[in-house]
C-alpha cells in the first residue's frame, strides 16, 4: 500500500460530504455514492450542531451555509417537576444552531457540488474487493467503482461495517421513538429558547421559532423498537392519541400536543446509539460519522462528532504513508472522544425512559443533573471547545 490518491465515499448524509470535502483539501479525489435515488431534501427532523462541529465545517468551506440554514440557541432551560433550572452558558463559544435534518443535508450537498465533488445516486453498496492496487466496491445496479480507498459513511445501519467485521455489533435501541410537529401555539418564552423536559411520563422539548410558532419533539417510550417505514404507517390520529396519553397532563407539553395538526405531524424514527465498534478499519475500507460512533441525541453531538471525524480523517490520509498507519492514527485520535461523549449521554438517556428501579429515585438524580450542567465548564467545556488543527503535521 502506498500513498492515498483516490477515495469512494459511500453514504451522502452527513459524513460523507464532509469526508469528501475534507479530502479535496487535501489532494485526495473522492466520489460520494449514495443509496438513495436522490437528494435527502425532506427526509429526517431536526438536530442541532454545536460550535465543536461548526468549527470543523469552517476547515472545509461549509460553516457559513449550515450556519445560515438554523437558527441560534442562545438559551437552555431543563424542567422537571414543575421546576425550571436555566442551564449556565460557556464564554466564548458560539451557540449550537438547530436545524432541519434535511437542510443541513441539502448545504453540505451544494458546497461539495460547488467544490467539484461527484455525487452518484441509486449506487446501494453491496459488497467492496480488494487487492494490491485499491478496493472495487460492487453496487445493486451491477455497477462498480475502484480506488485507493472506500470510507463507510453510511450511518448506524452501515452496509461497511459489516464488511470491516462481519461480527460487528449494530445499533442499539435507545426504548424511544422521535416524532416531531410545529404547533400553532405560542410558549412563554424567547426565540432561540430551548426547554428540556422530563414530563410525568416521558420526556420532550420544545423551542419558540422565529415566525412565534412552537417546535415540538416528543422522545416517546417504546419497549421494542420499529422501522422507519412501519412507524410512518401508523396513522397521525394514533400517534397523537399516544402523544396525549404520555404528555396530557404536563404543562404546556399538554397543550402542544391537543394542538397538533395530523399534517403536521413528523415520525423520524426508533432512536439509536451505537455500542463502541471493535474494528474501524479493516484492509483499505474504514468508517466515519455514525457508522461506528452514533452517540444517543441526548449528546447534541452526533452531526458533530460525524463532522470531526471526517476532518480527522482526512488529516490522516494526507500526512501518513499508507492506508494501515493513516487509519490505525485517525482510530486513535478519535476513540476515546467519540465514546467519552457516548457514555455521557447515555446516562442522560436512562432518565427519558426510566424503568421501575430509576423511576423510584428520580428525584434524587434530577438533582444530581441539575448539579452537573450547573457546571458547564467541567461538563460540555472540553467538548464545545474542542478545535482541529487542520495545518498542523500528523505523525
Amino acid at each position: 500500500m502506498g500513498k492515498v490518491g483516490s477515495a469512494l465515499v459511500v453514504g451522502g448524509g452527513v459524513a460523507g460530504p464532509v469526508t469528501a470535502l475534507a479530502l479535496r483539501r487535501a489532494g485526495i479525489d473522492a466520489t460520494v455514492y449514495e443509496a438513495y435515488p436522490s437528494t435527502a431534501d425532506g427526509v429526517g427532523g431536526t438536530l442541532a450542531l454545536a460550535a465543536n462541529g461548526q468549527a470543523a465545517l469552517e476547515l472545509v468551506g461549509a460553516r457559513d451555509a449550515v450556519v445560515d440554514s438554523g437558527v441560534p440557541i442562545t438559551r437552555q432551560v431543563l424542567s422537571f417537576g414543575g421546576r425550571e433550572v436555566e442551564v449556565p452558558g460557556l464564554t466564548g463559544v458560539a451557540p449550537a444552531r438547530l436545524l432541519r435534518r434535511a437542510d443541513l443535508y441539502r448545504a453540505l450537498y451544494d458546497t461539495a457540488v460547488g467544490a467539484g465533488i461527484r455525487f452518484e445516486h441509486g449506487k446501494r453498496l453491496v459488497g467492496a474487493d480488494e487487492d494490491g492496487d485499491g478496493v472495487t466496491a460492487r453496487f445493486a445496479d451491477g455497477t462498480t467503482a475502484t480506488a485507493d480507498v472506500l470510507v463507510g459513511a453510511d450511518g448506524v445501519h452501515s452496509t461497511v461495517r459489516g464488511l470491516v467485521d462481519p461480527a460487528a455489533p449494530g445499533p442499539g435501541y435507545t426504548g424511544l421513538l422521535s416524532l416531531e410537529s410545529v404547533v400553532d401555539r405560542p410558549v412563554p418564552t424567547e426565540t432561540g429558547s430551548m426547554h428540556f423536559t422530563f414530563g410525568r411520563r416521558a420526556y420532550y422539548l420544545y423551542w419558540r421559532r422565529p415566525d412565534g410558532r412552537t417546535g415540538f419533539g416528543a422522545n416517546l417510550p417504546r419497549e421494542r423498537p420499529m422501522r422507519l417505514a412501519e412507524a410512518r404507517a401508523v396513522p397521525a390520529q394514533e400517534w397523537l392519541r399516544q402523544l396525549r396519553e404520555a404528555y396530557g397532563e404536563d404543562e404546556p407539553g399538554g397543550n402542544l400536543v391537543r394542538h397538533i395538526d395530523p399534517e403536521r405531524l413528523t415520525v423520524t424514527g426508533a432512536l439509536h446509539i451505537m455500542p463502541p465498534v471493535p474494528n474501524w478499519y479493516r484492509g483499505r475500507l474504514v468508517l466515519v460519522g455514525d457508522a461506528v460512533h452514533a452517540p444517543s441525541n441526548s449528546s447534541g453531538q452526533g452531526a458533530s462528532l460525524a463532522v470531526e471525524s471526517a476532518v480527522e480523517l482526512a488529516r490522516c490520509l494526507r500526512d501518513l504513508p499508507d492506508p494501515a498507519s493513516a487509519f490505525a492514527r485517525y482510530e486513535r485520535l478519535r476513540r476515546p472522544r467519540v465514546e467519552g461523549i457516548a457514555a455521557r449521554a447515555a446516562k442522560l438517556n436512562s432518565l427519558k425512559a426510566p424503568g421501575r428501579l430509576t423511576r423510584a429515585a428520580l428525584p434524587l438524580l434530577m438533582r444530581l443533573l441539575t448539579r452537573t450542567v450547573m457546571r458547564p465548564e467541567k461538563t460540555y467545556g472540553p467538548e464545545l471547545r474542542h478545535r482541529i488543527d487542520w495545518d498542523a503535521p500528523v505523525s
